[in-house]
């Protein structure tokens, strides 16, 4: 039925685009050029509590869709919290994080954002852990003054990893070669198309080890962990939350409803302050579970079966659990 529908708005919009009638633009979805606007989700105060929700990848890549585009994670977040600035009544903010991580870059940008918006506001951060907060989604979590998981949350992996696509057996099954000339040996280092050498390996591992101590670094300044720990934690191993708690990696188990009366107590606020987040459209029986920031309208036509591991992602560095990539609206 889905299909049938996606063909028919496909259909018909060709159609008036063949017969000159595509002016005026109707938009069918909202997209990443609507403006965010403030829904209440729970309470009556005067004061609020702002829940951002830090949904799959990390990256500052926006998504092309068929009929719209979505705002890259970076963006999103970056826009709320420059929002939130302009909200005094504002005094706690929420992260629900599920998230395996993403590339180095754009964790560290959330992480910084995270921490100029706390020197700036004064607000308290909180982190409330979900399925999955891993790598990249633990590196931003480091910001905040409060990280709570979810009694069954997959947290840890604190480590770096480079990926780049092999293609080069593919290549020499189908007779395709690719011909590089260079200024200087190493220029095309990483390339999908040949292998690896034993130069290019060393100057990549050096950038792993730096890239990776950056991350372990981030967790001595923020969590109080002991030698011991430090060095399981530092083997990029992931664990449950129960384990995370011992380690130190958490401050807390508990579940959302109750990181969000956390979050109310570290920032000094009653009970009834309202708890508040930024979509680009309302929805109905709305609630803290709803991560969508905007109505769900047709992502493409033609759906290749593949793996986002291997249709989202380019060669370079990720503070990434690359087994918990998934395909996730």
């Amino acid at each position: 039925m889905k299909q049938r529908i996606r063909i028919w708005i496909t259909a018909a919009l060709l159609a008036a685009a063949a017969a000159g009638c595509v002016s005026p633009q109707v938009k069918l979805f909202t997209d990443a050029t609507d403006p965010l606007e403030s829904y209440t989700l729970s309470g009556t105060g005067e004061k609020k509590v702002l829940l951002i929700p830090v949904q799959g990848i990390i990256s500052d890549n926006s998504k092309d869709e068929m009929f719209r585009t979505r705002p890259g994670l970076v963006q999103d977040i970056v826009s709320q919290l420059e929002m939130a600035r302009k909200d005094p009544n504002i005094r706690a903010v929420l992260f629900k994080i599920d998230s395996p991580g993403g590339s180095v870059t754009a964790s560290d940008i959330i992480y910084n954002e995270i921490k100029a918006f706390k020197e700036d506001t004064g607000a308290v951060v909180v982190v409330s852990m979900m399925n999955i907060t891993a790598s990249g989604g633990y590196y931003v979590a480091l910001a905040a003054d409060h990280i709570m998981a979810h009694p069954t949350t997959m947290t840890g992996s604190v480590g770096v990893i480079f990926m780049r696509p092999n293609i080069r057996g593919l290549m020499n099954k189908l007779g395709i070669s690719v011909d590089a000339h260079k200024s200087g040996r190493n220029k095309d280092m990483g390339s999908p198309f040949r292998d690896i050498t034993e130069e290019e390996k060393k100057v990549i591992d050096s950038l792993i080890d730096t890239l990776g101590k950056r991350f372990i670094q981030r967790v001595k300044n923020h969590r109080r962990i002991s030698a011991e720990a430090l060095e399981i934690i530092a083997t990029a191993r992931i664990f449950l939350a129960d384990e995370a708690l011992e380690k130190g990696l958490i401050d807390e188990i508990g579940y959302l409803p109750e990181a969000i009366d956390r979050a109310k107590d570290l920032a000094g606020l009653p009970q009834n302050s309202r708890v508040v987040i930024y979509r680009r459209s309302e929805f109905p029986n709305d609630n803290v579970y709803n991560s969508i920031q905007m109505r769900s309208g047709s992502a493409s036509l033609v759906d290749l079966g593949l793996p986002p591991e291997l249709t989202g992602h380019l060669t370079g560095f990720y503070y990434l659990w690359a087994p918990g990539i998934r395909n996730r609206e």
